[in-house]
């Protein structure tokens, strides 16, 4: 019994710990974030690798997920002769959930884990000792620029998955079904409130910070050379997908109790 209040102590001090240098690197972004100089050359360059870059990728997961959505629900709506539903059940699935969700996670492993290994690399490599040397704030350096362009692509990735993913039920609901595209189209418009479109931003938002924060600090912590980064990226993926997970959770529950 007395180790295992030990060995829960002392993960308990850990988790605080790394929960705590999390805090720390996030209000230090936030502080940076609006002191000049603004290097808007380097926010454009990794919002490009960020955003741009991974349309591809989000493209084919939101289509899938539009296409398995209306098929799956196809079933059921079928036995209840409510085929006409099912254009509102896949527009607010991916826009409330399935949307910021999967492009999150799509992005955490692309994108995050990249933030990692590239800062990971340049800390094992004293790099990030040298701009210190040199009188540039590693923060303000690499992390804002992340930081800054994550929170803006994610949303509007986020944005442009919930059109893909209503064109693959649109084409399920059309094609295959027999509703025709009027009736789809104006069921899905009639099925969406602006609050709907604000949750999906919203989480979009938290998301994108809870990728830049967790992906720059492992990559700020990382040590042991090159197996060190790997470790670090491993874990800044692992982190960021269960991060969402729960804040998704929690973000849903706090929309569902504010709209009752």
């Amino acid at each position: 019994m007395r180790y295992f209040f030990e060995l829960l102590g002392e993960k308990s001090a850990v988790l605080f710990d790394y929960i705590g240098g999390v805090f720390r690197l996030f209000t230090d972004t936030l502080l940076y974030s609006f002191k000049p100089p603004f290097k808007g050359d380097r926010i454009l360059q990794q919002s490009q690798r960020i955003g741009v870059d991974s349309l591809f990728i989000v493209s084919i997961v939101a289509v899938f997920t539009g296409i398995i959505l209306a098929l799956q629900t196809a079933y059921q709506m079928q036995m209840l002769s409510s085929e006409i539903y099912i254009a509102n059940i896949v527009a607010l699935s991916l826009v409330r959930e399935l949307g910021p969700v999967l492009t999150a996670l799509i992005v955490a492993g692309r994108s995050g884990a990249g933030i990692t290994a590239e800062i990971g690399t340049m800390t094992v490599t004293e790099q990030v000792d040298a701009l210190y040397t040199l009188g540039s704030n590693p923060v303000k350096y690499l992390v804002v620029p992340k930081f800054l362009s994550l929170i803006t692509m994610l949303p509007i990735l986020t944005l442009y998955a919930d059109l893909v993913g209503i064109f693959g039920g649109y084409f399920i609901g059309v094609h295959r079904l027999g509703i025709t595209s009027n009736m789809y189209l104006t069921l899905t418009f009639e099925a969406l409130a602006f609050k709907d479109l604000f949750s999906g931003l919203l989480k979009a938002f938290v998301f994108g910070i809870i990728i830049s924060i967790v992906g720059c600090f492992e990559g700020l912590r990382s040590s042991g050379g090159a197996e060190g980064v790997g470790k670090a990226t491993t874990t800044s993926v692992v982190i960021s997908f269960v991060s969402i997970i729960a804040a998704d959770c929690l973000l849903t529950f706090i929309f569902y109790v504010l709209g009752q």
